[in-house]
């Protein structure tokens, strides 16, 4: 019998995670990745986590960040299964410690790291068709295909937003109101200015394999129609320990004119009910201009007001509806008829 509850449960969770909506939450959390599917319509999705955060800068005679950050994402899915409307969000609260000059120096500092409001579209999904489940063979259902290698594809567009002038995280950088002297090789420049808005866009794929993995890219262009606009490219690949344990691992690649880094996450999350998941995440960076280490933990909440629509049903119910309309507007003629007849009749 336990045998038997097992290879149900991972025959429907190729189902489910191959289609648009899911019985069991969707979240993007606890990496950095995005998915190429979207909630579902008529679902409000919430995605917070708060986050440890320390930087030291080898260039900057050791100067650090210790910071606090605060997560949050709003997802809603909308008009058709393909859509969804997202906003994301990044608030650091953290202390800067000055080693360029003595004695040292702490400033202070809040501000929002990021603000992007956007849409995303499931452009392809190879995943469309229902595929039949063996209910005799565990083996069948779950094992490699070479079709697992397509991947559904999905774009996000959208733009950021700087809520202040003053923002103390320009670009992102953590270390950007600090004016270096000449030896340490930032030629005496101040921080430039990041315009209040600018461009983002995302292009992300998914693909499931082997009944319990998955692997999500995403390949970003931000900040664009900025001085300083940067790419950079996610892979992700999550692993269904049963059904209320996942892990992950994952790498985080950026470039620009500013900065370089290659960061690498890896965590885990737990389903505690088909509305709620729990999870955390440990990661570093490579490199020590600066070094990078950061400790998370989060949450994922789902208000679930999706209602499944069968397609045949959906195109009687379209008929029914062009039957009625046609046969009120042959009443409304037929009305319209009889009352001349009648002023005729009363003429005569």
């Amino acid at each position: 019998m336990r045998q038997l509850y097992f290879f149900l449960f991972f025959s429907s969770c190729s189902y489910l995670l191959s289609a648009q909506y899911t019985d069991q939450i969707n979240s993007n959390r606890p990496g950095a990745s995005i998915g190429a599917f979207s909630v579902g319509t008529r679902v409000i999705q919430f995605e917070a986590g708060a986050e440890y955060r320390s930087y030291k800068h080898k260039s900057y005679n050791n100067s650090k960040v210790n910071g606090k950050i605060g997560f949050f994402s709003l997802r809603y899915g909308f008009l058709k299964e393909q859509l969804e409307l997202t906003f994301e969000g990044v608030y650091q609260f953290d202390d800067l410690t000055n080693r360029l000059a003595l004695p040292e120096t702490v400033y202070k500092r809040e501000g929002f790291l990021q603000n992007f409001l956007g849409v995303k579209y499931l452009v392809y999904d190879p995943y469309k068709k229902e595929q039949e489940i063996n209910v005799y063979s565990w083996k069948a259902n779950n094992g490699f295909k070479l079709r697992d290698l397509i991947p559904a594809v999905s774009l996000t567009l959208g733009a950021n937003a700087i809520l202040k002038n003053d923002n103390p995280y320009p670009y992102g950088d953590v270390f950007g109101n600090l004016s270096n002297p000449i030896f340490y090789g930032n030629l005496g420049r101040g921080p430039e200015d990041e315009p209040l808005v600018s461009g983002r866009a995302t292009l992300a794929t998914q693909s499931h394999f082997l009944g319990t993995w998955v692997f999500v890219t995403n390949f970003t262009y931000n900040r664009i129609l900025t001085d300083f606009p940067d790419t950079n490219y996610i892979l992700t690949l999550t692993h269904t320990i049963n059904p209320l344990w996942s892990v992950y691992l994952e790498t985080q690649g950026y470039s620009s004119e500013r900065y370089k880094d290659q960061i690498f996450r890896t965590g885990a999350a737990y389903l505690l009910t088909d509305d709620i998941q729990l999870e955390a995440t440990i990661g570093a960076n490579t490199k020590d201009t600066p070094s990078l280490f950061f400790i998370n933990a989060g949450a994922s909440y789902r208000l679930d007001f999706h209602r499944d629509i069968d397609p045949a049903k959906k195109a009687e119910e379209k008929a029914l509806r062009k039957e009625e309309k046609s046969f009120k507007k042959g009443a409304k003629k037929a009305e319209k008829a009889n009352k001349k007849r009648d002023r005729r009749a009363k003429r005569n």
